[in-house]
């Protein structure tokens, strides 16, 4: 028998999904090898996911894709919920005061292109069978005879994942709805809503264009039952639509369609020695409010920088639990308000389908609890855990601030970022302050060093590193350089 030899690289990432390519970009670009194993042998453009939040668009903007990918799309300043019911986005507090209505093979493509540019490797039609580790790390073996080692892994495999199952790690929950209707299809009248979205006592519907002339439908008739996989209609469809829209747009041309069932889950431990889960390997939920794709973004984002410090022997094992305690409580938050969207929406009893009318003829009226929606729903509510004796933005997330340079550009050098997304697409942490600090010097490897651009505001005497996500990792008022040395070396390592 022949054997195969094995490959070796830093991170192996299994799954090429939204969550595995972001992950495995932010890699690449800070310059850990890094090979992708996905089963698929071609991409799919089967989508559940047609909704970017405002948050995960900031991700993207930090890594330069944020306006290629609203220009395949079309924004919302609002999300429907419930018929007159909905979130208002527009107020938000962000360059991305909307939702982003595009499929997510859009946000594949861009991240796809980004990792493979950085040098990640791809390597389709590789489904993994095996997974062993030790103190050193993980090898993974995929049905084809081959062999894959490096000192990390992370499963980004999806609900069924693979590599959670190798792990042996559960994955609690229930099932939430089932018999699920999914279709691409035609019609013959455009909706006049981007997203159109119904709910009743015979079911709920969701229709949502992917731009080329097709429509993605998601339904559910709580009279009927589908077995899972199975596909429905076109009179099945048209009915459905008419029975909780009052309208079925003329649907025709169906070129696909499956049925299926939505689960409510969650994995306890996002980490098991050198392996992790990200994404929907870690947590799914109901398709409610449209953040499964960006809750899986926002680990990848959060994960990234960790695994590479560590790689790159800038940050000890600790850094990489705070994933653990940083997200786990992030898919619990999603979980709760996904699964309390889609009961309500799923209402059957009196009392329930009673609060629900009442929010519904309250709409706009609730503005405190609309806001607070918009910023959960959104992603710019979660923040971090932050020691007690921290300053009060640690662990808050940055909103774009408009930024100068400490010092002129040396001539023939690139421009100094203005604001601080641009800086963040450098992948490396951000320091904002008033002050040359020169003390920073020795880690201007590691960080980019801005001022805020008006001097005068609510920072003027405050120093904050900002972590390559966006969010603050130490905070001081007028630190002296010794304090500040110190909060370097704590996140950056020992400098060259």
């Amino acid at each position: 028998m022949t054997v195969k030899p094995t490959t070796e690289t830093d991170v192996l990432i299994v799954g090429a999904g939204p969550t595995g390519l972001l992950l495995a970009g932010d890699l690449a670009a800070a310059g850990v090898g890094v090979t992708v194993l996905e089963k698929r042998g071609a991409e799919s453009n089967l989508t559940r996911a047609f909704a970017v939040h405002a948050r995960s668009l900031e991700l993207l903007d930090a890594r330069g894709l944020a306006d290629e990918l609203i220009a395949t799309g079309r924004p919302l300043d609002s999300l429907k919920m419930f018929n007159r019911l909905g979130v208002d986005l527009g107020s938000l507090p962000t360059r991305f005061p909307f939702v982003l209505i595009t499929p997510q093979y859009n946000v594949e493509r861009l991240l796809l292109e980004r990792a493979e540019k950085a040098g990640a490797i791809l390597v389709r039609g590789a489904e993994v069978t095996g997974l062993r580790q030790d103190a050193d790390g993980v090898t993974l073996e995929t049905a084809d005879g081959h062999t894959h080692r490096a000192a990390y892994a992370v499963g980004t495999d999806g609900v069924r994942s693979t590599v959670r199952d190798l792990l042996g790690i559960p994955f609690p929950g229930e099932s939430v709805v089932d018999s699920v209707v999914l279709a691409d299809v035609r019609l013959e009248r455009e909706p006049a809503e981007a997203i159109t979205v119904g709910a009743g006592e015979s079911g709920f519907a969701f229709i949502a264009p992917f731009g080329d002339g097709w429509y993605r439908v998601i339904a559910w008739d709580r009279n009927e039952r589908f077995q899972d996989g199975t596909a429905a209609t076109p009179e099945q469809l048209t009915a459905l639509l008419r029975s909780v829209l009052d309208e079925d747009y003329g649907l025709h041309d169906v070129r696909w369609s499956s049925t299926f069932h939505s689960d409510e889950r969650q994995a306890p431990n996002y980490r098991s020695g050198r392996v992790f889960l990200a994404g929907d390997a870690a947590h799914c939920h109901s398709p409610a409010g449209g953040q499964g794709m960006n809750t899986g973004l926002q680990d990848a984002a959060n994960l990234s920088w960790k695994l590479a410090a560590t790689v790159r022997g800038r940050a000890t094992d600790a850094l990489l639990d705070t994933y653990q305690t940083e997200r786990h409580p992030v898919g619990r938050t999603v979980l709760r308000t996904s699964g309390a969207l889609i009961r309500l929406a799923l209402a059957e009893s009196a009392p329930t389908r009673a609060l629900r009318g009442a929010l519904t003829a309250l709409g706009s009226h609730l503005d405190v609890v609309s806001e607070r929606g918009a910023r959960l729903v959104s992603g710019l509510a979660v923040s971090y855990p932050a020691p007690k004796e921290a300053h009060p933005q640690v662990g808050k997330r940055v909103p774009d601030l408009r930024l100068t340079a400490l010092s002129k550009p040396a001539e023939g050098a690139p421009a100094a970022p203005e604001r601080l997304y641009e800086a963040l697409r450098a992948g490396r942490f951000v320091l904002v302050s008033n002050d040359e600090l020169a003390a920073a010097a020795p880690w201007a490897d590691r960080m980019v060093s801005a001022a805020p651009a008006d001097p005068h505001g609510k920072l003027r005497d405050t120093v904050l590193l900002i972590r390559p996500d966006g969010y603050v990792a130490w905070a001081a008022v007028d630190p002296g350089q010794g304090e500040l040395r110190a909060a370097l070396t704590a996140w950056l390592g020992t400098p060259a």
